[in-house]
């Protein structure tokens, strides 16, 4: 199977790797209560940035593993989503 080297791939890409993360974290760490109350303890508790910024380096990971198969428009929408992620972590740090 053949990908397309295609911004918006990569851009989807790079917003759902550190998602899964996310998840893959609260599933071994907070199976016992619900999606919500770990959101809503992360958000009190300041951690959703650091938890933001943790699973922000598995895009890095995946920026590497495109560059080496040399779809360059991907890794560039793999950094673009990297930069949202970016911003909003700064927001969720000094603005929540």
């Amino acid at each position: 199977m053949k990908i397309k080297d295609i911004l918006l791939i990569g851009f989807l890409i790079g917003l759902l790797a550190p998602t899964i993360g996310i998840f893959g974290f609260y599933a071994y760490n907070f199976n016992m209560h619900n999606l919500a109350d770990f959101v809503e303890l992360s958000i009190k508790e300041k951690l959703l940035s650091p938890l933001l910024s943790l699973c922000c380096v598995i895009n890095l990971g995946v920026f590497y593993l495109f560059i080496h198969f040399e779809k360059f428009k991907i890794a560039k929408g793999i950094i673009l989503a990297t930069f949202l992620y970016g911003f909003a972590i700064v927001v969720f740090k000094f603005f929540m």
